[in-house]
């Protein structure tokens, strides 16, 4: 069996039981999370989540980028969010590359991408929080809490 049969299989599974089908659009912590696409994270696990309680937006690093400023805003302005948190984790992927190597790797179709490699994860983490926080589409009311996942032991560190 394939993987993709087996989550489709799990996919069964838990549409036979699901009770969730009236669940809003808007979140009910009225919370949105950006985070990175790492496999070891499970924003919900981690936080303590249930479906609809928050919206999750990820990525390679999990940036504050236009992509996610966009839909911070519409999270925003049409759903009902009132903050964002934003995780970094340790031992992340985008620490270990650069643009040059990648576009090296991949070649010149890829010239135009930037990666959006870091050095940094804990500095990463507080520029997308300062990108939250002075955005012009997003009040002063919004709020926005950076945090470092650490793989290792499962805790958050604060920025």
């Amino acid at each position: 069996m394939s993987v993709v049969d087996e989550v489709v299989a799990a996919n069964e599974r838990y549409a036979a039981a699901f009770v969730n089908g009236t669940l809003p659009a808007a979140p009910r912590k009225r919370l949105a999370i950006v985070t990175c696409m790492d496999a070891r994270l499970d924003p919900a696990r981690i936080l303590g989540l249930e479906e609809g309680d928050a919206h999750v937006l990820r990525n390679a690093g999990g940036l504050v980028n236009d992509d996610t400023i966009r839909s911070l805003v519409i999270s925003h302005h049409r759903l009902g969010t009132e903050e964002a948190i934003v995780i970094g984790h340790t031992d992340c992927g985008m620490l270990t590359i650069t643009n040059a190597d990648l576009h090296e790797t991949l070649g010149p179709d890829s010239r135009s991408i930037d990666f959006q490699p870091f050095p940094d994860v804990a500095e990463s983490v507080q520029r997308s929080v300062e990108r939250i926080r002075s955005h012009p589409l997003l009040p002063d009311s919004f709020g926005a809490t950076g945090f470092v996942y650490d793989v290792g032991t499962g805790r958050l560190e604060p920025v």
